[in-house]
């Protein structure tokens, strides 16, 4: 039969050209392609014989070939599979144009960047096409396994193809590209160039189940000859017990490029309605770009052992980015793209299984492997509890693996199930604070009655602990309390009866000065009022029960983000000299005429002092200063 010239439906044509002119950014991946259709090939050709015992197929020797002509400018992929009938080239590779082309291509002219084009070429499934980029002209000679007669398929991509039949095709198929001129400078390499395509191979086809085979490289005058130059390793689906530490050892270093030991090797496998095999890390160090915005996270997924992608950001959140390895599939396309991962049912099932899998394995190693525990918090441990307003079905896991300092223990740290079992008699909320230092934290005048009574804080230095404490009201029944939040009482029944006659005479005694200080203060607080927290200082700013804190207000502020000014309570201490007497001094000069304004000055300096001590910034600096200078010069 004679060759019959066809052309490209327009849309076909006009994708072609913007195949031509590189829509991927990496041009490599043309390789990936046209090896995992191969692979595709000898998956279903192996199937076939199954099924089919009448079938005339030779399955003796299953692989895929790839050869080089540098002095022609040829590359071409072979495989021995199943190959294609007539109908089958005409119906699959002879045309791209469907229903779909034209949404396609307007999606793909509306694409941002070269990595939203690639995505719209996988999930639209026109992978083979991808060799137009590095080829000027591709050939396919296919016959399908059980026919006598072959097909050829060629096309410039300029907008015709000829399809015709031959009598002496080979059983699977060869795609041979007649390649461009080598242009570094837009990244066309020279694909004829042997290194290169083992360099490609190693990257994309790696784990590929059949062998993928080269002519060997020898020694000069040395009989030609052919090696595999794919590892066909899958570790994650060979035995446990089949694989080595060391060879876990290399995947890992492979995939993430770290040169140290992964710290933890987790395993998985799922059977059943949808299969999927996993092997997962944990590294032993954070590398440098984790807080960076663009790190990339998410571990590689694979369909049917074929590389598809790397950190595919559907299998992994946000808060686990840390984590590296493989996931493989068995019943996703090759073909599959992001925006299809992020709305895929299977995908979010596997998703929920390896975070769980993840943070067990984390709760193993705390209980199991102490030492391997406090590297992993101490390198990770400020990214997990991202996953405490970001992870709701898991936040009471996450909870429990996690650990933070304390004023029961200077050095060590401690997990919220132990602090609940130190818990004193009567006790009902698991106290904190969240302040940058300890050091800072421990000076509080906010931890004055805690320390007094002996009430165990947790102290936060994190920043993400500011944003975390908002979302996580409690654990194992117990409310979690900001120190510096709302009103604090720690006295029992039988101390609250004794300071109760005493408290009620201090309010009655203060109750002109916190109504005068309240409006002098106005400006800047929402209430001046009595503390049951100080013992020491004089005076401390704490936030009401459900307002945001000053740090986690700055953080809003510095991402850009409106949030209004926020007042603040000011607590003073009248056991306090300081406070006793400026309460002594407004009952003796508030009727005086013209005497309001040094008591005004004084409230001014003992609402800075407040702010000062608890790492606030003054409004005014400039003025406090004077304000205070004078008052120590008229003290000589």
């Amino acid at each position: 039969m004679p060759a019959e010239t066809f052309e490209f439906q327009v849309e076909a044509r006009q994708l072609l050209q913007m195949m031509i002119h590189s829509i991927y950014s990496n041009k490599d991946v043309f390789l990936r392609e046209l090896i995992s259709n191969s692979s595709d090939a000898l998956d279903k050709l192996r199937l076939e014989t199954l099924r089919d015992d009448a079938l005339q197929a030779d399955s003796s020797d299953l692989h895929i070939a790839i050869e080089t002509d540098q002095d022609k400018r040829t590359l071409t992929v072979r495989d021995n599979g199943i190959g294609m009938s007539h109908d089958e080239v005409v119906q699959l590779i002879g045309t791209i144009a469907n229903s779909g082309t034209a949404k396609f291509l307007q999606e793909l002219k509306e694409a941002k960047d070269a990595t939203a084009s690639e995505e719209l070429i996988g999930q639209f499934g026109v992978g083979f096409y991808s060799s137009f980029m590095v080829a000027d002209e591709v050939t396919l000679l296919t016959r399908r396994a059980g026919e006598e007669t072959g097909t050829r398929w060629q096309s410039s991509g300029e907008g015709t193809y000829t399809v015709e039949s031959v009598d002496d095709a080979p059983q699977g198929t060869s795609v041979t590209l007649r390649l461009k001129p080598e242009d570094t400078e837009d990244k066309l390499f020279d694909y004829t160039s042997p290194w290169k395509i083992r360099e490609i191979v190693k990257r994309y086809s790696d784990f590929i189940t059949w062998p993928i085979r080269m002519a060997s490289e020898g020694e000069e005058g040395a009989e030609p000859g052919t090696e595999t130059v794919n590892s066909m390793k899958a570790l994650w689906a060979r035995s446990k017990d089949s694989v080595t530490d060391e060879e876990y050892s290399e995947l890992y270093k492979h995939i993430s490029h770290d040169w140290t030991e992964p710290l933890e090797t987790i395993r998985m496998q799922a059977e059943g309605t949808f299969e999927y095999q996993a092997l997962l890390f944990l590294p032993s160090h954070a590398p440098q770009d984790l807080f960076m915005q663009d790190h990339k996270r998410g571990v590689q997924l694979y369909v049917k052992r074929v590389f598809i992608m790397d950190d595919c950001e559907a299998l992994m959140p946000t808060y686990l980015r840390f984590v590296k390895g493989v996931v493989d599939a068995q019943d996703l396309s090759l073909n599959v793209s992001r925006e299809i991962l992020q709305q895929d049912r299977q995908i979010e099932m596997m998703r929920r299984r390896l975070v769980k899998k993840v943070l067990s394995t984390v709760k193993d190693l705390r209980s199991g492997a102490p030492e391997k525990y406090a590297t992993f918090w101490k390198e990770f441990g400020r990214v997990l509890k991202e996953g405490l307003f970001q992870d709701f079905e898991n936040r009471d896991a996450i909870l429990e693996i996690s650990s933070f300092a304390s004023t029961q223990d200077e050095e060590g740290l401690t997990t919220l199930r132990s602090y609940v079992e130190r818990m004193k008699e009567g006790q009902e909320q698991i106290y904190f604070m969240t302040g940058e230092s300890r050091a800072a934290m421990e000076s509080s005048p906010h931890m004055e009655a805690f320390r007094a009574k002996g009430f165990e804080v947790l102290l936060l230095t994190d920043p993400v602990d500011e944003v975390w404490v908002q979302s996580v009201p409690e654990f194992d029944g117990k409310p979690l309390q900001s120190i510096a939040k709302g009103e604090v009482d720690l006295d029992t029944d039988e101390e609250k009866k004794e300071v109760e006659a005493e408290r009620e005479k201090q309010q009655e005694e203060y109750a002109g000065l916190l109504t005068w200080m309240t409006e002098q203060l106005g400006d800047t607080v929402k209430e001046v009022r009595l503390s049951s927290r100080l013992t020491v200082s004089p005076a401390c700013i704490v936030s009401d029960t459900h307002d945001v804190t000053p740090a986690l207000e700055n953080m809003y502020r510095a991402m850009g983000q409106e949030v209004p000014q926020i007042k603040r309570i000011l607590e003073l201490n009248p056991s306090h000299g300081l406070i006793s007497g400026l309460n002594k001094a407004y009952a003796e000069q508030s009727g005086e005429a013209g005497s309001g304004t040094e008591l005004a000055e004084t409230a001014e300096l003992v609402h800075g002092l407040a702010l000062l001590s608890d790492g606030g910034e003054l409004s005014d600096p400039s003025r406090f200063s004077k304000l205070m200078a004078d008052r120590l010069e008229r003290t000589l």
